[in-house]
C-alpha cells in the first residue's frame, strides 16, 4: 500500500509539474504577443507566413537576422540608418519571431532561403542586395548558390566546418530527451536576467546598447516554438556548411565581409577570412577589438560595407 501511495504521489507531482510548465509557456507566449506583437505584413508562402517590414526608397535591401533572434534586430537602430537611400526589408526566418516554421525535414538554410526569396519577391524585391548577420549570413549564402541576388554583405557569419563541439545547451537539445524535456522547462523558467547576461556575452568585448534587449523581445525568444527552432537549426548547421563549401568558388556576384577579430561565437580565421580567400569577388573588412555585433557596435563599417555591395553591383 506504501508504495502504491507513493506512486500515485509522484504521479500527481508530475502531472502538477506538467500543467504549472504548460501554463508558463502560455503565459510567456501570451506576454510577447502583448509586448511585441507583429510590426510588419505577412506574405504568404506555400500557405507559410512570412512576416517582414519594409520601409524607405531605393535599392532594395534584404536583412536577414541570424540566431535566436527576429527581424527587431535590425529594426532596432539600422532601418533608419538606411532607409534614406535603400528600400529595406527585414525578415523574420522561418519558425522564429512572427513566420511559421517548417517542417523539421525541410528546415535547412537552403529550403530557409528559398522561403525568404519568395517572400520579398511577393513585395517587388527582384534583385536586392542581402545582407545576413551571423546564421543569417548562412542563409544569405546559400541564397547566392541558388539565385545569386545583386550583392551579398555577411556580417559576423558562418560559412565554413568549424573544430569542436556546440556548446552544451546545444549537444542537451539536439536529443530527444532534451527536446522533449528541457526545452519545456527553458521556456517556462528561465528568467528575463539569465536572457540579458547570455546577450551580454554575445556582445562582448563590447556593451550592449541601452534599450536592445527590450526592444528585440525576450519572451519573444523563450517561446518554446523558437527554442526549439533555433536548437534545430543550430545543431544541423555544420553538415550544410561542409557541403556548400565546394560551391563557394563559384560565386560571382559581389561579396562584402564585415568581421570582428574578436568574435569568439564565429571567430573570424575559421570563417569570413578563409571564405574571402575562396571566392575571387569577396572583400573582407577585419574589425579591430569587435566582437560578434558589429552592426550594433561599429555601424558605420557595416553601413559602409552595404554601400560598397550596392555600388559594386551597380544600384547605386
Amino acid at each position: 500500500m506504501t508504495l502504491r501511495i507513493l506512486a500515485a504521489s509522484a504521479a500527481l507531482i508530475g502531472i502538477g509539474m506538467m500543467a504549472g510548465t504548460t501554463g508558463r509557456m502560455a503565459a510567456r507566449d501570451q506576454a510577447a504577443l502583448a509586448s511585441h506583437p507583429p510590426s510588419g505584413e505577412f506574405v504568404l508562402v506555400e500557405g507559410r507566413r512570412v512576416h517582414l517590414q519594409v520601409a524607405g526608397e531605393g535599392p532594395d535591401l534584404v536583412l536577414i537576422h541570424g540566431a535566436n533572434g527576429n527581424l527587431r534586430e535590425f529594426t532596432f537602430a539600422m532601418m533608419d540608418q538606411l532607409s534614406d537611400r535603400y528600400r529595406v526589408i527585414a525578415v523574420d526566418r522561418p519558425g522564429l519571431g512572427y513566420s511559421d516554421a517548417l517542417p523539421e525535414d525541410e528546415a535547412s538554410v537552403a529550403a530557409q532561403a528559398q522561403v525568404l526569396r519568395q517572400a520579398v519577391a511577393q513585395v517587388g524585391a527582384q534583385n536586392p542586395v542581402v545582407l545576413g548577420q551571423s546564421y543569417g549570413g548562412t542563409v544569405a549564402l546559400a541564397w547566392a548558390l541558388q539565385a545569386p541576388p545583386a550583392a551579398l554583405v555577411l556580417v559576423s557569419s558562418p560559412s565554413l566546418p568549424w573544430p569542436g563541439e556546440l556548446d552544451i545547451w546545444y549537444r542537451i537539445t539536439a536529443s530527444a530527451v532534451g527536446r522533449i524535456a528541457i526545452l519545456p522547462l527553458a521556456s517556462a523558467f528561465v528568467s528575463h536576467s539569465y536572457v540579458r547576461r547570455a546577450i551580454d556575452g554575445v556582445f562582448a568585448p563590447q556593451h550592449v546598447p541601452e534599450g536592445y534587449a527590450d526592444h528585440l523581445g525576450i519572451d519573444l525568444i523563450l517561446r518554446k516554438s523558437s527554442m526549439a527552432t533555433n536548437a534545430m537549426q543550430i545543431n544541423g548547421l555544420r553538415p550544410q556548411v561542409e557541403k556548400m563549401q565546394q560551391d563557394y568558388p563559384r560565386l560571382t556576384l559581389p561579396i562584402e565581409l564585415v568581421h570582428g577579430d574578436a568574435d569568439t561565437i564565429v571567430p573570424l580565421h575559421i570563417h569570413s577570412k578563409p571564405l574571402s580567400q575562396m571566392i575571387a569577388n569577396a572583400a573582407l573588412t577585419v574589425l579591430e577589438g569587435a566582437g560578434h555585433m558589429p552592426h550594433h557596435t561599429h555601424p558605420e563599417a557595416v553601413i559602409a560595407a552595404i554601400d560598397r555591395a550596392a555600388l559594386r553591383a551597380g544600384l547605386r
